[in-house]
């Protein structure tokens, strides 16, 4: 079985569905009120496991309820815990979610125990974590310096790297980084870290922002997500647009988590960095079909018999075309 092991976040989520997004001092009166498992390393962790994969998880969490329910709750999922830090007197992370009728979101987060994981705590972990040829993922609702003590370790042991930088991040934070072999922004992320304004006019070259992102040297690979759109991959060789499989987004919490860990799980099992980000995107279209973040990632049976339809679409539709090209010249 592949492994992978996650450094970030636990959060609890509380979630009120609005029909509209509030803006700034704005009430907006909501429908529902959720509490469920999240944070961007947690997610992440629950969907490598469910993608296939071996997993640890190391983040902090408070010595509370919302924390010994977070971890019991990952120990449910087969995760592995014995690396998680309970930091006392100190509240667990929780963030708040606005969720509108057309799935988008708002977020905020409070920290709590996640600000209290340190390079330190890195350091001291023991080296049968870092083993050679797993993957090791990382994002940073934890402390920037701690996520980047993380990729230095597993890369100096062998590890393929992955660095989903979300929150997106002061690069100049992540300037010395040179291990990252992959770095996963969404376009929000990729826009703020190479300094393009959020309120453009008209559509990003998502190409050039890769290379610029490249050219920083944070990693060998930029795969930017664009949600529905699929991702946009650059590395050595010619981009390349991975198209999503289309579907009828219902909450888009937790999609970049369900790419972020099938991508994770793809590379630990060797495939080309094309055939994983396709995956990966499967796994993502299916989590905005459902409500939640946790709750709504898939399976691995599930992703791939997506991945499957599309082909059989896919290889239906080329059929269709021939023959009508046949029809008409003949």
């Amino acid at each position: 079985m592949p492994r992978v092991v996650v450094f970030g976040s636990s959060n609890t989520d509380m979630v009120v569905k609005l029909p509209r997004l509030p803006m700034p001092g704005q009430t907006v009166l909501g429908r529902s009120f959720v509490t469920t498992p999240g944070g961007k390393g947690a997610n992440q962790a629950v969907a490598a496991r469910r993608a296939g994969a071996e997993v640890a998880f190391v983040t902090a969490v408070g010595d509370d309820p919302l924390g010994r329910e977070a971890l019991a709750h990952y120990q449910r999922e087969g995760i592995d815990v014995g690396c998680v830090k309970v930091v006392a007197g100190v509240p667990s992370g929780v963030a708040m979610i606005y969720v509108d009728d057309q799935g988008e979101n708002m977020i905020g987060v409070a920290p709590g125990a996640n600000l209290h994981l340190t390079p330190e705590d890195v350091d001291r972990l023991p080296d049968s974590l870092f083993r050679a040829d797993d993957v090791l993922l990382a994002s940073l609702e934890i402390p920037i310096e701690t996520a980047v003590r993380a990729i230095r370790r597993g890369f100096d042991a062998g590890m393929t790297t992955i660095l989903n930088p979300a929150p997106a991040p002061d690069v100049s934070a992540l300037q010395d980084l040179r291990e990252a072999i992959y770095l996963t922004p969404n376009r929000t992320e990729a826009m703020a870290m190479v300094g393009i304004p959020s309120d453009l006019p008209v559509e990003p070259d998502w190409i050039d922002c890769a290379f610029r992102l490249k050219e920083l040297g944070l990693a060998a690979c930029v795969l930017i997500t664009l949600g529905a759109r699929g991702c946009q991959v650059v590395d050595a060789k010619p981009y390349r647009p991975i198209p999503a499989p289309r579907v009828e987004a219902v909450d888009t919490v937790g999609a970049g988590d369900a790419f972020n860990g099938a991508l994770a799980v793809a590379i630990a099992e060797g495939r080309p960095i094309d055939e994983a980000a396709a995956w990966a995107c499967a796994a993502a279209a299916l989590a905005v079909t459902k409500a939640g973040a946790q709750e709504a990632l898939p399976f691995r049976a599930e992703i791939d018999e997506l991945v499957r339809n599309v082909e059989k679409e896919f290889h239906a539709e080329t059929q269709r075309s021939a023959e009508t090209q046949r029809i008409h010249h003949s």
